[in-house]
């Protein structure tokens, strides 16, 4: 297998000369409880979930019913709209429970996982000849597609289309975000076989890493390297992407996840679909936050008590980053694309004058009413206090302070409210995600739901325009 695969990747092999993206707008958060470098093989759970709310926009078919037996890699539902995307288990076991909510909506398929896993094989044609069209048959049938993303819309990338470009982006400047050098170390092999196989799909692929790292990922061949530095959200692929190759009307980008990359690639050396996760658990209230190995809808029970969680107080977990992630119970299950469990101490206490940062450097905040500008080094330790509501004003050039696109992000929100798609087309709306407006839900006086209010224009461009 292994001189199969490096005839297949001498073939494929493009080698291009990085280039240096500089990022000047944004907000580097600097938060307590960072994780440190140790990796960790997470406590075994007996508990796996899979969300179909993590997929958006996919309406769920199922093709198991409650006490069946699964193999690791054998599809689960599928997407009502389109059949050819299929959803896996990320181990063996029972399918234990399918939890429903309003209007039987699926929220979670529950599988109790056996003591001795068994997987799904799958047979796979020579990689030295594989065919683009061999690769994405054998991504729709093994479950893998789901990690394939597309822009516009930020959803699950259409089987049928073809990008201009697929994105990769290795570099996270979220806060308490997981360092991808630190999370890819021993997975270059995978890494490599991910990215040769995925240009087979696309004219180029791009790949995004930090201007500091000195992983492997600098030396990734097949691809082109752009080595990217500044405040967040500068490691958001949708920033990489405007600065790298704009999309226009018409135009479709496809982006994966750096693990998601190594996923891939071990299917396509061993024919199993693989569902490994390392996550990195931080916050404040995290005593050792550190690293863990381990599986796609993996419990978080356990492996907050691994990680000694301070829990005197009220806590958020937090599914994701602290600016984009969901809001979990201790109980709950790691979500499908994450690679980060924040910890936050819960909001619940009452502060007079909350709308005012005016208590010295304890508070971190843009405006000049709170001392935090005179250090810029400090790191601090935040609840979820919103410290104000909802409000009626927009400071204008605030927003544009930490959206580093040439778009004009408070005149594009308006269009959104308003749903007037002709301006939304005009003002860039097939550019953006969510994500991107992370920083200004956090920034912004006004206190607006920017991320929720984008992805209501994005899903109303579905429906109106496809």
């Amino acid at each position: 297998m292994r001189s199969e695969l490096d005839k297949f990747a001498v073939q494929n092999s493009i080698v291009h000369m990085s280039t240096d993206i500089k990022i000047k707008k944004g907000l580097q958060l600097k938060l307590k409880g960072a994780a440190s470098n140790i990796i960790k093989r997470a406590p075994q759970t007996n508990n796996y979930a899979i969300k179909p709310t993590d997929f958006h926009g996919v309406f769920p078919k199922l093709l198991v019913k409650e006490g069946q037996s699964i193999k690791a890699g054998e599809p689960l539902f599928y997407s009502k709209y389109q059949d050819k995307i299929k959803f896996v288990s990320p181990v063996s076991g029972t399918l234990k429970e399918v939890q429903r909510g309003a209007k039987r909506k699926i929220l979670n398929l529950i599988i109790e996982a056996d003591p001795k896993q068994s997987a799904l094989q799958h047979k796979l044609p020579s990689l030295e000849n594989i065919t683009s069209d061999q690769i994405r048959e054998l991504l729709l049938e093994s479950g893998n597609w789901p990690f394939i993303k597309q822009r516009p819309y930020d959803v699950i990338a259409h089987p049928d289309t073809t990008p201009k470009a697929i994105f990769v982006s290795a570099y996270a400047t979220a806060p308490l975000a997981a360092d991808f050098d630190i999370l890819l170390d021993g997975q270059q092999e995978a890494f490599q076989t991910g990215i040769d196989v995925l240009a087979k799909l696309a004219p180029k692929v791009h790949l995004s890493v930090s201007s500091k790292s000195d992983s492997f990922l600098s030396s990734v061949t097949n691809c082109e390297i752009h080595r990217v530095s500044g405040p967040h959200p500068a490691g958001n692929v949708g920033v990489q992407i405007h600065h790298i190759d704009p999309i226009n009307a018409g135009e479709i980008v496809w982006t994966v996840g750096a693990e998601d990359i190594a996923n891939i690639g071990r299917f396509f050396l061993n024919g199993v679909f693989d569902a490994s996760r390392t996550i990195a658990i931080s916050g404040s209230p995290v005593t050792q936050p550190k690293y863990y190995k381990t599986s796609i809808g993996a419990s978080l029970s356990s492996i907050l008590d691994d990680a000694e969680v301070d829990q005197s107080s009220p806590l958020r977990i937090v599914n994701g980053d602290v600016l984009t992630g969901v809001t979990s119970s201790g109980e709950g299950h790691l979500s499908y694309y994450n690679n980060t469990l924040s910890v936050l101490p819960e909001g619940n206490r009452y502060r007079m004058f909350g709308w005012l940062p005016f208590v010295g450097s304890s508070i971190h905040s843009m405006s000049k009413t709170s001392l935090s500008w005179l250090f810029p080094k400090r790191q601090y330790a935040p609840d979820t206090n919103m410290n104000g509501e909802e409000r009626a004003l927009v400071v204008t050039g605030e927003m544009e302070r930490v959206f580093p696109m040439d778009i004009y992000p408070m005149q594009l929100l308006k269009a959104c409210m308003a749903n007037d798609i002709e301006k939304m087309e005009n003002l860039g709306i097939y550019e953006v995600a969510p994500e991107d407006f992370a920083l200004i839900d956090y920034s912004s006086s006004s206190k607006i739901e920017a991320q929720a209010i984008v992805r209501e224009a994005l899903d109303l461009m579905i429906t109106e325009v496809g």
